[in-house]
C-alpha cells in the first residue's frame, strides 16, 4: 500500500446475470459490476447450506482456515503473550514460550501466515476469473477470521495499551496527561515498554469504549483482550456492511472489493488478530461516507466524526465529505460551500461534545495525538529518507547526529503532504464519488508522508479505495504491500524492519505471492505434463 492504486473512475452497469467464468488478461481492469455482500436472489428450493454460503472454493477455504489456526497456536508462544500467563504457567505447555519451544512457535506462526497468504492469492485468482461471487469471498474471510477472535495479540502488544487507556480514567487519572506507568497490576505490566510513559493518543470515543471494557473485565487480561477485540469487531461489521454501497458508488466489483478488504491478511492477522482500534475507524469512516453519498449528509458526517473521535487522522476525510454535501445544496459555489462548512462544524461540535461527555474527558486529546511521532522507522518515507541521509553522512564524516536529518526530512514530508492534500481537495470541488476517492488518496498519502507510520495506518485510505475499480497489476501491488506490512514486526510486536536479512527474505516471499496472482506456478515447480487443478 505504499504506492497509489491504479484506479478507474468509470463504473459499469452490467447486471449480475452477465457474469461469466472468463479469465482476466494481465493488466486488464476488473469490471465494475457490483454484487451484494450477501446475494439478494432467493435460494432455490432444495439447495443446501453450501449453496447458501456461496459455494466458496474448498481448497483456499481449507488452507486459509488451517493457516489461521496455526497462527493462533503459534501465537500462544510467539505472539504478544502475557508476562504471567494464568493458562500456560505451571504446566508443561509453558515451554512453548521459551527456548526451542519459542522457536517452534515462531515457525508455526509464520507457516500459518504463509498459508493464509497462499489461500488469499488462490481466492484472488478465482475472483479475477469470475469463478466466485461476493458471498463466497465473504464466507471464506469469515471462516479465516473466526480463530483470530480467541488469539493472543499477533504482531503487536497494542491491546494491552488500550486496556491501560481505559484503566487510567477508571482509577482517577487523566489518560491525556499521564501514561500507564502510574498504574499498578497486570495491565501496565503487559504494556510495551515504549508506551509506558505515553498518554493515550486516541479520541474520547475510544477512551469511553476502553473504559467500558475494563469496567467489565477488571484485571483479567485474557477476558480484557477478547472483549476489546469483540468491541473493535463492531467496526469490521460496519465496514463490511458499507462495502456493497461504496462499491456501487465508486465503480468497483464487489468480489474484488471484499477480497482486498475482508479476506486480506492485513484485516485478518493485523486488525482482528492484533485487535487494533483502526477497525472502528474503518467502520465509522466507510459507513459515514456511504451515507454521505446516499444523501444522508448530517448522519454521514456524524459517523465520520465518530471515526475521528477514535483516531484524529480520520478527520482528514471531513473536508472532502463537506464537498459532497456542498455539491447538493443550492446557490453559488461559494454559498454552497459556506453552508456545508457551517453545517459540518455544527455536527462536529455536537458529536465531539457527546463523545467527550461519554468518555469523561476534556480536550486534552488534542495535545496527545502527536504521541505516535515518537516512533522512528522507515515505514514513514520522510523518516526513512532522513535515516538514509544520516547513514551516508556518518559514513563520510563520522560522528554526525541523526536527529537533525530526521527532523528536516519530516518537516519536508509534512509540507509535501499539505501541498498534495490541498491540491486534491481543490480538485474534488465537484463532490460526489470523486471527492471520496481523493479522500482515500489523501489518507494513504498521510500514512506514507507522516513523521511516523505503523503498518495498519495504511488501512485508513484503503478503506475507501478498495471500493474503486482495480487492475490486476494494482491487486498485485496490494498483495506485495500487505505481506510486507505484516512482516514489519515480529509476532511478539517487536519491530523487524531493521533485521534486513529477514526483511529481504520476507519481501521475496511477498513478491512471489504477488506474481502468483497471475501465475499459479511462478517457480515452475510442477511437471509440464500435469495440468494444474482448479483452485476450488
Amino acid at each position: 500500500m505504499t504506492s497509489q492504486p491504479q484506479l478507474s473512475t468509470t463504473a459499469a452497469d452490467a447486471p449480475e446475470a452477465e457474469l461469466a467464468p472468463a479469465p482476466v488478461a494481465p493488466g486488464e481492469r476488473t469490471t465494475a459490476r457490483t454484487e451484494p455482500a450477501v446475494d439478494t436472489e432467493l435460494t432455490p428450493a432444495g439447495r443446501g447450506l453450501w449453496h447458501r454460503l456461496g459455494r466458496p472454493p474448498r481448497k483456499p477455504l481449507t488452507i486459509g482456515f488451517v493457516g489461521s489456526l496455526m497462527l493462533v497456536v503459534g501465537g500462544f508462544g510467539a505472539g504478544g503473550v502475557l508476562v504471567h500467563d494464568p493458562i500456560l504457567e505451571g504446566t508443561p505447555l509453558v515451554a512453548w514460550r521459551f527456548g526451542h519451544g519459542f522457536q517452534l512457535a515462531s515457525m508455526a506462526t509464520y507457516a500459518g501466515l504463509g498459508l493464509v497468504v497462499w489461500a488469499w492469492v488462490m481466492l484472488g485468482r478465482a475472483v479475477l476469473a469470475h469463478r466466485v461471487r461476493a458471498r463466497a469471498v465473504l464466507t471464506s474471510a469469515l471462516l479465516w477470521v473466526l480463530p483470530m477472535l480467541v488469539s493472543p495479540p499477533l504482531f503487536t502488544r497494542d491491546p494491552f495499551s488500550y486496556l491501560a487507556d481505559g484503566a487510567l480514567p477508571l482509577r482517577g487519572f487523566d489518560p491525556y496527561a499521564v501514561g500507564p506507568d502510574v498504574l499498578t497490576g497486570p495491565i501496565p505490566d503487559n504494556v510495551h515498554w515504549f508506551w509506558h510513559e505515553t498518554p493515550a493518543p486516541y479520541g474520547p470515543l475510544f477512551i469511553a469504549a476502553a473504559k467500558a471494557v475494563v469496567s467489565l473485565t477488571g484485571e483479567n487480561m485474557i477476558a480484557g483482550v477478547v472483549l476489546m477485540r469483540l468491541t473493535m469487531a463492531v467496526g469490521l461489521v460496519l465496514f463490511v456492511a458499507a462495502l456493497p454501497g461504496l462499491t456501487r458508488h465508486l465503480g468497483g466489483r464487489l468480489p474484488v472489493t471484499l477480497w482486498m478488504a475482508m479476506a486480506n491478511p492485513i484485516t485478518i492477522v493485523l486488525l482482528v488478530g492484533g485487535a487494533h482500534n483502526d477497525l472502528l475507524v474503518l467502520g465509522f469512516l466507510s459507513t459515514g461516507t456511504l451515507l454521505m453519498l446516499n444523501g444522508r449528509h448530517a448522519s454521514g458526517l456524524a459517523l465520520t466524526c465518530l471515526a475521528a473521535a477514535v483516531k484524529a487522522t480520520a478527520g482528514l476525510a471531513l473536508p472532502f465529505l463537506v464537498l459532497v454535501w456542498a455539491a447538493r445544496l443550492e446557490g453559488s459555489p461559494k454559498v454552497r460551500l459556506t453552508k456545508a462548512i457551517a453545517a459540518g462544524v455544527a455536527v462536529f461540535v455536537v458529536v465531539f461534545a457527546a463523545c467527550s461527555l461519554a468518555g469523561g474527558v476534556g480536550i486534552g486529546w488534542l495535545n496527545a495525538v502527536n504521541a505516535p511521532s515518537t516512533i522512528t522507522n522507515w515505514l514513514s518515507l520522510p523518516t526513512g529518507l532522513g535515516q538514509a541521509l544520516f547513514n551516508v553522512a556518518n559514513a563520510i564524516f563520522g560522528g554526525v547526529p541523526q536527529t537533525p536529518f530526521i527532523i528536516v526530512t519530516r518537516v519536508i514530508g509534512v509540507l509535501l503532504f499539505l501541498y498534495l492534500a490541498v491540491k486534491q481537495w481543490l480538485a474534488a470541488r465537484d463532490g460526489g464519488p470523486d471527492a471520496v476517492r481523493r479522500a482515500g488518496v489523501v489518507l494513504l498519502l498521510f500514512a506514507l508522508l507522516s513523521p511516523a507510520t505503523l503498518p495498519w495506518y495504511y488501512t485508513w485510505g484503503m478503506s475507501l479505495l478498495v471500493a474503486a475499480a482495480w487492475s490486476k497489476r494494482g491487486m498485485q501491488v496490494v498483495i506485495f504491500a500487505s505481506v510486507f506490512l505484516i512482516i514489519g514486526a515480529f509476532p511478539n510486536g517487536e519491530v523487524s524492519l531493521y533485521a534486513f536479512g529477514f526483511m529481504i527474505l520476507g519481501m521475496a516471499g511477498a513478491l512471489l505471492a504477488a506474481v502468483s496472482l497471475s501465475s499459479p506456478d511462478p517457480l515452475r515447480l510442477r511437471s509440464p505434463r500435469r495440468r494444474p487443478a482448479p483452485d476450488g
